[in-house]
């Protein structure tokens, strides 16, 4: 009992040090201070001055005492710095407010560069592209930019013109390119040397931008009035729409012969156009990327995209005579435009199954040569005719040898046709999923 005693009785310096710390012990208030959890006895009146110093308790009774205190309090101070220099960084990144019911923050730069860029290809769309191929034309260049200009300005103020230089020899190039200076909608092609009118219109159709692709000739013969019938044709529903130069202003000389290649050229590939060497055509932008231009298949370009599927129709313009120069073409390229209907034909229709071609030729010829030979044996079986004093049974013969080569041609491009086989490209109108 008397050791109790002591233990039950307190002093006040005990009463001040175990319940309030005192001003004159600057370690423990520090230690408090930096704490941040003990509350003075004024503010916790339930705390008995008899409960053991922070320093003396468990590890038991600080695990219990830190269960009910405040969440934030037990989160370290250099977590929470971090976090209040991470946080605006993040919030600013994400454009994004923290506050509930706030409106979003502005979009990024690299965000706003890509609509603006995405808005200025619209603004830049091309609607028409007049492809024009030019050799030696430099008189008639000015002229024709001109009504060009006031042609093109009655359908859209989205166009290009694409002069095609084909190897000129005198000052063509100079002119276009003095054009170029007063109006950034023409485009300039020069080649090194002249390739033909064939490769000048691959070349531009593969820069064409335009939705509509319009060919002219550059020696003010085609009108460009003709642009908006054009356009009306195309939007009508056409994929290729071709002109018709029904009354020529040219001589009988040119005349003529056009006349009668259009007419075999109409009949050999089934298209009822009268006009294949006219120049002056429009095409939907998907023609232009389909049909494979070269060598002089140019005037072929309507019996190209009819074969592969496209929409073929007729325009008839207004044909104007010749004002400056004279003409590059001659009678020698109706000979070559024969033989590029034939190549045409081969390339197109049979370059997949050659022994078509060659066998039906091959099977007439040899069954021409069986009757033949065949009507002359019964006669000498009957003793009508001696085979010795008749040619025509060697002309059976003939016959029926040159058609076993034919026949074996077709094979034989059969075989190559095969060994060389790749996937087939076709022409894929719509594809709806």
């Amino acid at each position: 009992m008397a050791d109790d005693t002591p233990e039950q009785s307190s002093s006040p310096e005990q009463e001040q040090q175990g319940g309030q710390p005192s001003p004159n012990d600057p370690g423990k208030n520090s230690a408090t201070r930096a704490d941040g959890a003990e509350a003075s006895p004024s503010q916790d009146p339930s705390r008995d001055s008899t409960q053991p110093d922070e320093q003396t308790r468990s590890p038991q009774d600080r695990r219990d005492r830190n269960r009910f205190r405040p969440r934030n309090q037990h989160r370290p101070r250099r977590q929470e710095h971090r976090r209040q220099e991470t946080a605006p960084s993040t919030e600013e990144s994400n454009g994004v407010n923290k506050q509930a019911g706030s409106e979003p923050g502005p979009k990024p730069q690299a965000q706003q560069h890509h609509q603006q860029r995405e808005r200025g290809q619209h603004q830049q769309r091309v609607d028409i592209s007049v492809v024009v191929p030019v050799y030696n034309e430099e008189e008639s260049l000015k002229e024709l930019q001109q009504q060009l200009r006031t042609a093109l300005s009655r359908v859209s103020h989205r166009y290009e013109i694409i002069f095609v230089d084909d190897g000129s020899t005198d000052r063509s190039f100079d002119v276009m390119r003095g054009l170029k200076r007063f109006d950034h909608r023409i485009k300039i092609i020069r080649f090194r040397r002249n390739y033909g009118k064939s490769a000048a219109l691959s070349v531009a159709f593969k820069h064409a931008e335009g939705s509509i692709v319009i060919t002219m000739d550059a020696d003010l013969q085609d009108d460009p009035v003709e642009i908006p019938s054009f356009v009306k044709r195309i939007n009508e529903g056409f994929d290729l729409v071709s002109g018709w130069k029904k009354v020529r202003r040219d001589p009988i000389t040119k005349t003529i012969p056009s006349r009668f290649f259009n007419l075999v050229t109409s009949l050999m590939t089934g298209i009822g156009i009268h006009d294949f060497n006219c120049g002056f055509k429009a095409y939907r932008k998907d023609v232009v990327k389909t049909v494979k231009v070269y060598g002089e298949l140019h005037r072929y370009v309507p019996a190209l995209a009819h074969w592969e599927g496209f929409r073929v129709g007729e325009l008839v313009v207004h044909h104007r005579p010749r004002k400056y120069g004279k003409t590059k073409f001659g009678i020698g390229r109706f000979w070559k435009g024969f033989l590029d209907l034939l190549t045409m034909l081969f390339t197109t229709r049979y370059f997949r199954r050659p022994l078509h071609l060659f066998g039906f030729w091959g099977l007439v010829s040899v069954a021409s040569g069986l009757v033949v030979d065949g009507w002359l044996t019964v006669e000498w079986f009957l003793g009508e005719t001696a085979l010795s004093n008749r040619p025509l049974f060697l002309g059976g013969i003939l016959l029926i040898i040159v058609g076993i080569q034919f026949i074996s041609i077709g094979l034989l491009g059969e075989l190559i046709s095969k060994s060389k086989q790749t996937d087939e490209e076709y022409a894929i109108r719509d594809f709806i999923r």
